[in-house]
């Protein structure tokens, strides 16, 4: 009987890798190594900041040394890393030092998944070897016809010897069910909802597709190249647009909301944070003593403190005051609103 490593199911009762079950979680940093890539891939969404661009980004942060990669994990306790591009394999060493840290940080059992566009060969799997738990292969779309021929099929024996999980992922595209074949090499397959992106959009035009909805970035109809392949193996599992935005990143922020936020700092269910900001319009002694309760920080000549205090006591704190919403540990302001 064929082994089958990865026992966690999704909703529609699909297998789920270690990896994507954390990702469910919001409990993996994705950490981003470089934007080169050899390949030329039409439907490639990678956006023009990063595309070609030999920078790392852990989350959403711009980042250069590893200690910072550990700042952003600690912010948000990560309990896996997705490592991702551009193509990783390009930046080996890179990739070994980071994945050693992690693990040395965090220990072993942080699960680490990589996505190569690369046949890996023996020499690269024994360098990620006890560093990398998961590979994750993306054959481009013009290898899937006779993909179990040629070295892909290779690749992915020599890792599952190794002791690696091996998978393939790649977007929805007619010519999915090129793939069946190799199910039996694979400990899961992972077929994510072609996305619209600024950088493929032309490429996209010329192929006359379009946007699912005004919503998100899902191009229209995708799910149905993938039927036949869905349905051959419950090895397959489907990817949303919708639920990469609604779930896996909303998850993700509430991790790190709940890591960073201050004491009076309020998180919401979408994984932001708000509080108020109050710009004294005189000395400051007599408007603490209210906020001790509370609490607060001065930053840079205002008051931070609760948002509903504010509101409840605005007539006894006389100055500007706003309620401000933004994403957690710093990150971009959704909302700003005067009180």
């Amino acid at each position: 009987m064929e082994e089958i490593r990865v026992q966690n199911r999704d909703e529609d009762g699909a297998l789920l890798s270690d990896g994507c079950v954390l990702c469910h979680q919001g409990a993996k940093m994705v950490l981003f190594v470089t934007g080169r890539c050899r390949r030329t891939c039409w439907y490639c969404p990678l956006s023009r900041e990063r595309k070609g661009k030999d920078a790392i980004y852990a989350n959403e942060r711009r980042i250069e040394t590893p200690e910072e990669m550990l700042e952003v994990a600690e912010s948000m306790q990560a309990l896996g890393t997705g490592v991702t591009g551009g193509e990783p394999l390009i930046v080996l060493d890179r990739v070994v030092e980071y994945c050693s840290r992690l693990k040395e940080h965090f220990g072993a059992e942080h699960q680490i998944h990589l996505y190569t566009g690369v046949p890996p060969d023996e020499e690269t799997l024994r360098r990620l070897a006890g560093l990398v738990d998961e590979i994750r292969l993306h054959p481009p779309q013009e290898d899937w016809p006779g993909i179990c021929e040629g070295a892909w099929a290779a690749a992915a024996g020599r890792a599952r010897a190794m002791g690696f999980a091996v998978g393939i992922e790649v977007p929805a595209l007619p010519g999915l069910e090129h793939l069946i074949p190799m199910l039996p090499l694979l400990d899961f397959l992972n077929i994510n909802e072609l996305e619209w992106g600024d950088t493929c959009a032309a490429a996209m035009r010329e192929r006359d597709l379009t946007l699912e909805d005004g919503v998100h970035n899902a191009v229209a109809d995708s799910r149905s190249w993938a039927a036949e392949l869905v349905a051959a193996s419950p090895k397959v599992h489907w990817c949303g647009s919708s639920f990469k935005d609604s779930v896996q990143l909303r998850e993700r922020l509430k991790r790190i909301a709940y890591n960073t936020a201050r004491p009076f700092d309020e998180v919401t269910d979408d994984g932001t944070i708000v509080y108020g900001v109050l710009t004294p319009s005189g000395p400051v002694d007599a408007i603490l003593p209210l906020l001790d309760d509370v609490g607060y920080e001065r930053v840079d000549g205002r008051i931070e403190t609760a948002w509903w205090v504010l509101v409840e006591d605005a007539d006894d704190l006389p100055g500007e005051k706003e309620v401000v919403e933004r994403y957690p540990n710093g990150g971009m302001i959704v909302e700003v609103t005067p009180v």
